[in-house]
């Protein structure tokens, strides 16, 4: 038996090794001179940090810990691989706003499965092309047509919530993840996904794919295609990532089919989303069947469960807020009425609202950190040097909390979003939608849809709390996840 296992650590450690060498080898003394000099928790030779596996729970805690020890800069490295994290606003400026700096980190290379090179994960013409081909889909009079959509979809949740009011609490991580994906649907994909049967494995396969990216993030030798490739969490992936693309294809399958029948449809001035690729596909733009599902794979995702996440978040923190939530309540009556529904224009004129939408995007931004690779060496502030070539994770979760930037950061205050505040605040201090020219291509969208939910909820309902900030726990994923659930009482105004 002993025999056995000590062959099996020799068929695991042995191609690890190799590996290691063989890549550590390719970077110059130079990379390592600078990494090494970055502060950073306790290493040891070759597996560096790696020498304990957290759990999702564990590793948020212990990312929020090192934040606050090493504050502005740190460093983490195993094998050949090293990440800086840095949460110092100039120092993120150089890289979110030079272009030499737009590769993606080597963690998105997990998401290639799932997405494949679509517009989060690609990089150089391939960027530039699909970006510009879906820009359109999000100018201002398509947000326009998307409004009534919004409204009919707002109409329903809250009828849902009538539904469960009764109870002491309401779990919102169901209906609201349920409204933002059939909101996806109807608007940008012109798709019915509430018909689909599938949505529901859909749904649980995006968790399960945020699973096991942590799961191999925090073991290196999972790192290694070979060995990744004979563990079970591929084998477990594989079944994941098949559910997510057959869901994908079938709705391009059904937008085809509407295509076909009605050749007028494409000759629209204003196309959303998943038209627009139809479209330059069927005019020769350089993508293929392949191309519309990874874009379509990308923006259901991000289109459904970062903008869930922060609804979530929102009615959770307006729960807390008693006096905020009846001035927002204040300005929907004022701006639109008692019964009269939203339209995009009288979304806009909601600027105390929006402000309280972004104060909550702070402190619980959708995704919680991001990774560039440095084509250039950069000096930071702190006096080191971020060789090119190296990974740096810009955890925004740790910058919007950023005691040196905000003034007792844990509490919510609108108020940090007037007009003459901002202004006095750096302009990477503040970037739940990234930013540079790889910023979130649907951030106004996002910003009308949490408006329309608001408006929706809080003219039928009082929001009472349940679960306080203080006491809510993480866990790390793909977007900012709570460990348990998000519970907020719904008292039905009278």
């Amino acid at each position: 038996m002993a025999s056995m296992l000590s062959l099996l650590l020799v068929i695991i450690l042995l191609p690890l090794l190799i590996f290691y060498y063989k890549r550590r080898q390719k970077r110059n003394e130079e990379f390592w001179k600078y990494i090494m000099r970055i502060p950073g928790p306790k290493a040891y030779p070759v597996i560096g940090c790696a020498y304990k596996v957290y759990t999702t729970e564990t590793l948020w805690d212990k990312e929020r810990e090192r934040a606050k020890e090493f504050f502005p800069i740190y460093k983490i490295w195993s094998l050949d691989f090293a990440a800086v994290y840095n949460m110092c606003p100039e120092d993120i400026e150089p890289v979110l706003s030079n272009t030499k700096h737009n590769t993606k980190g080597f963690v998105y290379d997990f998401l290639h499965a799932w997405l494949g090179t679509g517009l989060l994960t690609s990089e150089g013409t391939k960027w530039h092309k699909r970006r510009k081909i879906l820009t359109p889909a999000f100018h201002f009079n398509i947000l326009q047509e998307f409004t009534d959509m919004l409204n009919r979809e707002t109409q329903i949740l809250v009828e849902n919530f009538k539904k469960l009011c009764h109870q002491p609490y309401v779990n919102v991580i169901t209906p609201i993840t349920e409204f933002t994906l059939y909101s996806i649907g109807e608007t940008s994909l012109g798709v019915p996904l509430r018909e689909d049967p599938n949505c529901t494995e859909y749904k649980k396969a995006v968790y399960d794919y945020g699973e096991s990216f942590i799961y191999r993030l925090v073991r290196p030798w999972l790192y290694i295609p070979f060995v990744y490739k004979l563990s079970a969490a591929y084998k477990k992936n594989i079944k994941t990532v098949k559910t997510l693309s057959d869901f994908s294809t079938n709705v391009i399958k059904e937008k085809k089919k509407i295509f076909e029948k009605d050749a007028s449809y494409s000759q629209r001035k204003r196309l959303a989303l998943l038209d627009l690729m139809l479209k330059a596909q069927q005019e020769g733009a350089g993508i293929d069947d392949e191309g519309i599902r990874e874009e379509l794979d990308t923006f259901i995702f991000e289109g459904h469960d970062t903008t869930s996440v922060s609804i979530c978040y929102t009615l959770m923190v307006l729960a807390n807020n008693k006096d905020t939530q009846k001035e927002i309540y204040q300005e929907i009556i004022s701006t639109i009425g008692d019964t009269q529904l939203p339209s995009y224009s009288d979304l806009l004129e909601l600027k105390f609202m929006e402000r309280c939408i972004k104060e909550s995007l702070r402190l619980y931004p959708s995704v919680p950190q991001i990774v560039r690779v440095i084509g250039e060496e950069i000096k930071t502030h702190s006096g080191y040097t971020l060789p090119k070539g190296s990974n740096i994770i810009i955890p925004i979760y740790d910058l919007h909390r950023n005691p040196v930037v905000w003034e007792n950061p844990e509490k919510f205050d609108p108020d940090r979003f007037l007009p003459d505040n901002i202004a006095k605040r750096h302009p990477f201090a503040y970037i739940p939608f990234s930013a540079g020219s790889r910023n979130c291509i649907g951030q106004k969208f996002a910003m009308m849809e949490i408006k329309a939910v608001l408006c929706g909820i809080l003219r039928h309902f009082k929001l009472e709390p349940y679960d306080k900030p203080e006491y809510l726990k993480h866990k790390s994923d793909l977007v900012l996840r709570p460990a348990g659930e998000i519970r907020v009482n719904f008292v039905p105004r009278k």
